[in-house]
């Protein structure tokens, strides 16, 4: 899916981008693939993208 329309950045590519060290934080990220960078409305969803490829998968088991 397409996360910013300005620069033509999907969710992909921003995954891709942390997975090969090139992002850690926004401002890797921005400096990395450009995002945020104009309008801005895509920083919401690209953060919540970053977040989601940094945290490792939590794996939940029952307690019973």
């Amino acid at each position: 899916m397409y996360v910013c329309l300005c620069r033509g950045i999907t969710d992909t590519q921003i995954k891709q981008a942390v997975n090969e060290g090139k992002a850690s934080c926004m401002k890797s990220l921005s400096k990395a693939l450009g995002i945020a960078g104009d309008c801005g409305r895509c920083g919401r969803v690209a953060k919540e993208l970053l977040e989601q490829s940094i945290l490792p998968d939590v794996k939940f088991t029952s307690a019973a």
